[in-house]
């Protein structure tokens, strides 16, 4: 097997690549309007009540049709993979990680319809969807290759009279709730993870993104992946995502979202039900209040590149995001007029027209962000931004927007607001930079631009954060090269993307013969 290397991103500065995103936009447009089922035990299943996916650039235009499902339904699917599990941690790893190899040919034969469906489900450009794609892509490439590793003979220390052997296997039925903003990657993620490793899965995709989620267990269905193993339920988060999260037989549970929803999940699985035999597993991704700090020493052309790109790729709407620019004293005035420029420059509009900015995903996060942006106005200076921008189509649009001479304390300093809004905070020195970067309930990304080496040094060391970048943008992580995951109240560290995720998802069972 070749080695793993991640999947190359589509160029589309060249026109021919362009020009098929956009016939594959077209395309699916055609598509639009049409009901899916839930999938569960490999049988197709409606519910009364429907969830509408629609175009945030155009909000009057659905996407698709999609089920609302009640307790019962998640009960009918936490049964089908019970049952699946009885034979699917029996297949051998060797075979189970062949599905995830057919699975990522089969998405790169697809590829331009995949980023086409997240272009017009949740606002993403055309690079932003390529680069979600390909990701999915690592995901299922990176896995398939750990779960061999995992499966080989583990070392253990000799003992004298003995044959001894450690070897994993899976935990069992597993709830897999994946968030709207990598609607695609991240669901991939940690639902190959899941089946890889011999565990079966209830998949409840974020009903801000169900068609990703639809497109995922379309694919593992294609590929021959046996009925039960994952079975597909879209449903509301608070009524049954709560039962799902509840019930005894699930025996994990892998979230990325909110902080608030992840430690509510937390809590309720931490509570043993009726039934329930073991300790349930959590591995949670939650928020983010990251901070890019800009030395006096830096390249302020190229910290505010960083900067721009951190905070307003996707709307700003990524728990890596740059939502906090720390800047020197020395170099704040200069770094805040480039920064305004830049920014001026962006240029909103529809994603399916390949506009740099798009829409935020929903009416209820548009109101989030426009909320914060008025709180914003009495805790810094606006710079640039904050407004809506009135759109004929109705589209969920925000002006990026800037605060400078924000208090570190501020709420729009401290709180994470998932959108185009960045706040910025003059620091003394060096010093001050680093302790207003770790002073936040959060530790997920971070970036330090600066020439001065230890400075950088200091900073590997004393900036508190799971994913640190020197001298580049604090987005962009790669499965392999930057394990994901972040401290504090940004999550469990479950490093996404790495060799120790998969561990996550299995037990170690330890066997001694006495010879």
């Amino acid at each position: 097997m070749k080695e793993f290397r991640n999947e190359p991103v589509l160029d589309f500065a060249d026109l021919g690549n362009i020009r098929k995103q956009r016939a594959a936009i077209d395309a699916v447009r055609k598509k639009f309007n049409k009901e899916y089922p839930n999938i569960i035990g490999g049988k197709k299943v409606y519910s009364e009540e429907k969830t509408i996916s629609r175009n945030p650039a155009r909000p009057n235009e659905v996407v698709g049709i999609f089920q609302k499902s009640g307790t019962e339904h998640a009960e009918r699917a936490i049964a089908a993979a019970l049952k699946a599990f009885e034979t699917w941690k029996l297949v051998p790893a060797k075979q189970r990680a062949q599905y995830l190899f057919k699975a990522a040919r089969e998405i790169r034969r697809r590829r331009f319809e995949i980023n086409a469906w997240m272009i017009s489900e949740v606002g993403k450009n055309y690079a932003e969807a390529d680069a979600d794609t390909c990701e999915a892509i690592d995901f299922l490439e990176f896995y398939g290759r750990e779960m061999l590793r995992y499966a080989e003979q583990q070392p253990v220390t000799p003992v004298p009279g003995e044959a001894n052997e450690l070897f994993y296997i899976p935990l069992g039925v597993g709830v897999i709730l994946p968030p709207w903003n990598f609607p695609f990657a991240i669901l991939v993620g940690m639902t190959s993870a899941a089946i890889v490793t011999g565990n079966t899965v209830v998949l409840k995709p974020s009903s801000d993104s169900p068609m990703m989620g639809w497109l995922f267990a379309d694919i593992m269905r294609s590929v021959g992946l046996p009925s039960g193993v994952l079975n597909f339920l879209v449903a509301s988060g608070a009524e049954t995502g709560d039962y799902l999260v509840a019930h005894p037989k699930t025996r994990f549970i892998a979230f990325t979202g909110s902080m608030e929803v992840g430690l509510h999940i937390n809590e309720l699985a931490a509570k043993p039900q009726p039934g329930q035999i073991w300790i349930k597993r959590v591995i949670a991704e939650m928020g983010g209040k990251d901070a890019i700090i800009v030395d006096s020493e830096a390249d302020l052309d190229e910290a505010v590149k960083g900067v721009v790109v951190s905070a307003f790729g996707f709307q700003g709407q990524k728990c890596s995001a740059c939502s906090r620019a720390i800047v020197d004293r020395a170099v704040y005035k200069e770094f805040v007029a480039k920064l305004r420029e830049a920014v001026a420059a962006l240029r909103v509009g529809p994603p399916e027209d390949n506009f740099p900015v798009g829409p935020v995903v929903s009416q209820r996060q548009m109101n989030t962000v426009l909320r914060y942006i008025e709180i914003g106005k009495s805790e810094g200076k606006l710079l640039t931004g904050g407004n809506a921008i009135a759109d004929d189509s109705g589209g969920y649009y925000i002006e990026p927007t800037v605060f400078v001479d924000v208090k570190p304390n501020a709420r729009i300093a401290q709180e994470e607001i998932f959108g185009p809004v960045l706040s910025v905070i003059k620091a003394r020195d060096f010093d001050d930079a680093l302790r207003i970067a770790n002073g936040t309930i959060y530790g997920l990304t971070g970036s330090v631009y600066s020439r001065n080496r230890k400075k950088l040094d200091r900073a590997r060391i004393e900036f508190h954060v799971g994913n640190l970048y020197f001298n580049r943008k604090c987005t962009g992580a790669l499965v392999g090269g930057h394990p994901f995951g972040g401290f504090n109240m940004s999550g469990t560290d479950s490093k996404a993307g790495g060799r120790d995720y998969l561990l996550l998802f299995l037990q170690a069972k330890s066997v001694s013969r006495k010879l």
